[in-house]
């Protein structure tokens, strides 16, 4: 009897990990936002980037089998200001005539504890690759998957900002990319409509 409840009990243990188990794998743009912080003659400011899309998978519980990539359209950048976008989009920087998209693929993630991770990917701007690592947290928020994190980089390790514009003391080479996306899982949505829930 005692193996018997045992059995039944890792069976049960097994099934309820089982209905935990969801993979996440829509992007919800319209949710989701990328951000970016730096410093200029000294000021902190910031600025976001309107346009982008992704492929996303990811399940919490197998952080090991994500998969992730992101483009960016440069030309979408917002700092608030008219003047400075436009020069964003510039030759000496984003140069998004040339290089309308940054690129980002995830190479590996793994689990940091209490719902947190790290994803280490390779991040293409303007033509020039280097490896990025991002810490992020992940949580269920209803049927959704909210997913934030930030990382940092050297804005002139990817040619933003040539020439006079390399001057570290008008403008700072550390950036600060943050990122809050939201995601769904498409099989969640397809046995919810096939239940008639």
């Amino acid at each position: 009897m005692r193996r018997a409840a045992l059995g039944v009990a890792f069976g049960l243990l097994t099934l309820c990990a089982a209905a935990r188990a969801v993979e996440y794998d829509r992007l919800l743009v319209q949710d989701s936002r990328i951000e970016f912080a730096y410093r200029q003659m000294g000021v902190p400011m910031q600025g976001r980037f309107a346009r982008f899309d992704g492929q996303f998978a990811f399940d919490p519980q197998r952080p090991q089998l994500a998969r992730a990539v992101f483009e960016v359209e440069v030309a979408s950048i917002d700092t608030g200001l008219a003047e400075a976008n436009d020069t964003a989009q510039s030759r000496a920087f984003f140069d998004a005539r040339n290089h309308p998209r940054a690129r980002f693929v995830a190479t590996s993630i793994r689990p940091l504890g209490a719902d947190r991770y790290e994803v280490t990917g390779e991040l293409t701007i303007k033509g020039r690759t280097r490896v990025v690592s991002a810490p992020f947290a992940a949580r269920r928020d209803g049927e959704r998957l909210l997913v934030s994190g930030a990382f940092a980089i050297k804005r002139l390790q990817f040619g933003i900002g040539e020439g006079a514009w390399a001057d570290l003391s008008a403008l700072a080479d550390d950036v600060e990319v943050r990122f809050q996306l939201a995601a769904a899982s498409t099989a969640a949505a397809v046995n919810r409509k096939g239940t008639g829930k």
